[in-house]
């Protein structure tokens, strides 16, 4: 087994280390998610952390890990008898993104259970994560299904696996730890909630501290032993100081008065719900009882606040996470702490300490130190840019001016000129646009497709290990045979053969382009403010139908492909954001860079159906670069209406939302959308309470392969 990197060679990250820390001594925090860019330390911190917890004691041969003081009474392995534990390290469980369910809550053998009438179970990732740590790399990237079980199992402190009515149950407490890179795409605002505390991190900006972190890295990857060996006294220290704060906990003092500055936090920075309060206040226990005291502070109210709250005032995955300080001290500071009844209790380290005190460079202590962050959100953190259509009323917009409907502004070189970027207008519930036919793409909200989870609608043999029992196809497939197979007893003779698969069909996540016109003929503020707040709204149902998106613009002479097709919403919103406008309108540019968008991504992930959305108002004044031979020179309308024909031949789902406003209207997105095979919907008439006909399904072309893609799907 190789040599984990000490927990205590961490260098800087006091806010991810004390987190860490924190959830060791008290488990009921409810573990910790972190947050960063790459190369950060966060995989190393966690997988060290399992070498800091005291060892469990154990029932020997219990697959499950039940106490020998108090094991659990409905454990499959059970029941146990009274006799000595064995003592062994508390695990560090890992859960692969690609981890299926079975391998995540255990599997029944489904055979036996028919034909024998036995429980049959082999324990999943759950089950030895018990008293342990559980910790999933990229949480963000997990299958929604599996962070509703795994999310489920860490409230309850159970797992129960249910299959065609045999059900097993087993407990399931462990410190559940998550990563991210929030550029991959951010994880639903319930599921934000359910981690105790969240911490950001980042790579230091200091010289001297990258350089400690690559010193000690380099030592650590030519001799892992000896440095191992070289932090061994650091780690035995943080490993006592845990175990003296966990026989601790029991006795720390949480005050009204520290109760009232937790209620009155969390009422202040309006959270939702009273989860927030309550792991507020098991935090700042675990605080005072790391710190060695026995009464809680405002200092540890703070704390646990800064720790706690970020994460959970989050209203859209557009607003960036954070606290304001100065307002959270305001509040505080109108709640004092209680009058001490007795001298206070002496404090060994400072409550925000993530470990042991680390020397100085050469030691590779803070000043040598790399990777860190100051504490989170204090002064020395940059001010978080404002988010997109978050918290604040959207700029007011200039009063309507009258729209040339045949001209665009020019400068004096006859270009229209590039307008500075507008504010979007806020965002609201959009109409369902969904890609016809039945797909077979990742889980998601938006098409209909074919799932492991979802409504039965038929039968097949399975293909490899069977998930989902199909009862009575498999009772019928049997029933034929039991005379020939000698039954002679009321139990069913089923042969593997005889298994039956569920079919299920569910709702997919999709790749949805959006192709944003920004040329001149969209600059007047009023209108680009609303195009944008569309956008701004359709990205927002995208994020929570679990779709993937992409950003292509248009103006001037070319297309730009703003962001290539990702996870994360937000990094969309903040493109849209800061997108100028001006310049002529080069259509047919950006539907042959959609076109070459989407070809590519066929081949990273056919399964993935995209869905088109052309955000435009149906001009096209300029050929732009469309990188097509013969295209120079070319009337820019035929040029755009053969890339849109271009595109229904490929049987691509598209949708033009028509932007064009004023009193006088040519109606080209309709003519567009015609082009492309599928709907044109105005501003308003995306809107879901909107009085205009509810879009379902964006039709493709009528072409034949078209034709045999509605076919496949009846």
């Amino acid at each position: 087994m190789s040599t984990p990197y000490p927990f205590t060679a961490v260098v800087g990250q006091s806010d991810l280390r004390l987190a860490l820390l924190l959830n060791a001594v008290s488990p009921a925090v409810g573990g910790v998610l972190v947050r960063g860019e790459k190369g950060t330390a966060k995989s190393t911190a966690v997988r060290a952390l399992s070498a800091l917890l005291p060892q469990v004691d154990v029932i020997p041969g219990c697959r499950f890990s039940c106490a020998p003081a108090a094991p659990d009474p409905a454990c499959p392995d059970g029941p146990h008898g009274p006799g000595a534990g064995a003592a062994r390290p508390a695990r560090m469980v890992e859960l692969p993104v690609g981890a299926s369910e079975d391998r995540l809550v255990g599997a029944l053998d489904i055979e036996r259970a028919l034909s024998e009438g036995v429980k049959a179970f082999e324990p999943g990732l759950l089950a030895d994560a018990h008293r342990g740590i559980l910790y999933v790399d990229e949480v963000n990237l997990l299958h929604d299904h599996l962070i509703d079980l795994l999310l489920d199992a860490a409230a309850m402190g159970a797992s129960y696996v249910e299959r065609e009515g045999v059900s097993v149950r087993h407990a399931a407490r462990f410190l559940l730890v998550g990563t991210m890179n929030p550029e991959e795409g951010e994880l639903r605002p319930q599921l934000l909630d359910r981690f105790g505390l969240t911490v950001e991190v980042a790579a230091s900006r200091e010289p001297a501290q990258r350089v400690e972190v690559v010193r000690r890295r380099l030592a650590y990857e030519d001799d892992p032993a000896a440095f191992a060996t070289r932090w061994a006294g650091d780690e035995q220290d943080v490993r006592a100081r845990v175990v003296a704060a966990r026989a601790l906990l029991p006795q720390v003092r949480l005050g009204d008065a520290s109760l009232l500055q937790i209620a009155a936090t969390c009422a202040g920075f309006e959270v939702d719900g009273m989860r927030a309060d309550i792991v507020m206040a098991r935090t700042a226990t675990a605080l005072a009882a790391w710190a060695g005291r026995s009464e809680v502070r405002k200092e540890d109210v703070r704390q646990a606040a800064l720790l706690a709250l970020p994460h959970r005032r989050r209203r859209n995955p557009f607003d960036a996470p954070g606290l304001d300080e100065d307002k959270l001290d305001e509040i505080l500071d109108r709640f004092p702490d209680e009058e001490p009844e007795h001298e206070p209790d002496p404090e060994p380290e400072g409550p925000d300490d993530g470990g042991p005190q680390d020397g100085g460079p050469e030691d590779g202590g803070p000043d040598g130190g790399g990777g860190g962050v100051p504490p989170q959100g204090g002064p020395e953190a940059p001010e978080a840019p404002e988010a997109p259509g978050a918290h604040d009323d959207p700029a007011p917009s200039a009063p309507d001016a009258p729209e040339a409907p045949d001209r665009e502004p020019a400068s004096q070189d006859g270009t229209p000129p590039e307008q500075a970027a507008v504010r979007a207008a806020e965002p609201f519930r959009t109409k369902m646009l969904s890609v016809p036919g039945l797909g077979e793409g990742a889980s998601g909200r938006r098409s209909r497709a074919r799932t492991a989870h979802g409504r039965t609608t038929g039968a097949q043999r399975p293909r490899g290990q069977l998930t989902k029992l199909h009862l009575a196809a498999t009772v019928q497939a049997a029933a034929p045979h039991q005379k020939a197979r000698g039954r002679s007893g009321p139990g069913l003779v089923v042969r593997k053969d005889d298994l039956r698969q569920a079919t299920r069909e569910g709702r997919e996540g999709n790749l949805v382009l959006f192709v944003v016109d920004a040329s001149g003929s969209m600059a007047a503020r009023q209108r680009m403010s609303a195009v944008k707040g569309a956008v701004l709204s359709l990205l927002l149902d995208a994020y929570q139908r679990r779709d993937k998106v992409g950003l292509i613009t248009f103006r001037g002479a070319a297309a730009e492909l703003a962001l290539p097709p990702t996870s994360s919403v937000d990094a969309a919103a903040a493109r849209l954001e800061r997108l100028p406008t001006g310049g002529r309108t080069p259509l047919a540019a950006g539907l042959l860079k959609a076109h070459e968008v989407l070809r590519i991504e066929r081949l990273r992930d056919p399964s993935r159906r995209p869905l088109l959305v052309v955000v435009t108002d149906g001009r096209a004044t300029s050929a732009g670069s469309t990188g097509s031979a013969g295209s120079a020179g070319g009337d820019p309308r035929e040029l755009a209406g053969r890339s849109a024909r271009l595109l229904q031949a490929e049987g691509i789902a598209s949708v033009v939302v028509d932007c064009e406003s004023g009193p006088v209207r040519l109606g080209l997105a309709g003519v567009l959308a015609g082009d492309l095979g599928g709907p044109a919907v105005t501003l308003d008439g995306l809107r879901a309470d909107s009085l205009a006909g509810l879009v379902k399904n964006v039709r493709t072309s009528v072409t034949s392969q078209s034709s045999h893609t509605s076919r496949r799907a009846a």
